[in-house]
């Protein structure tokens, strides 16, 4: 089953990568934001499958207080987003 657990913690590592990609391009505020909910998300889910995979319970601790923190960002990342006025072409499109 430790294949099963390292197979899935790498596909979720790559999924991570590609997060990491969507943050730098953007466009939007909001796709930055999904981005980092993605990186909470995916960083409580691997350390879950550590978990599992070592056997240790001080994984699934480090897991809550990630999913905890996710939380807090997400927000701080949207009152952040809300001060800092909004860049767009002539047409109204928002440029990032």
């Amino acid at each position: 089953m430790s294949v099963v657990y390292q197979t899935a913690a790498l596909f979720l590592m790559l999924n991570i990568a590609l997060g990491l990609i969507r943050i730098l391009r953007g466009p939007t505020r909001a796709d930055r934001l999904l981005a980092v909910q993605l990186f909470g998300t995916t960083g409580t889910a691997i350390l879950i499958l550590f978990s599992l995979d070592l056997e240790d319970e001080a994984y699934k601790n480090m897991a809550l207080i990630f999913a905890l923190l996710a939380g807090i960002i997400g927000v701080a990342f949207t009152r952040y987003a809300q001060k800092i006025p909004r860049k767009t072409k002539g047409d109204g499109r928002e440029l990032g």
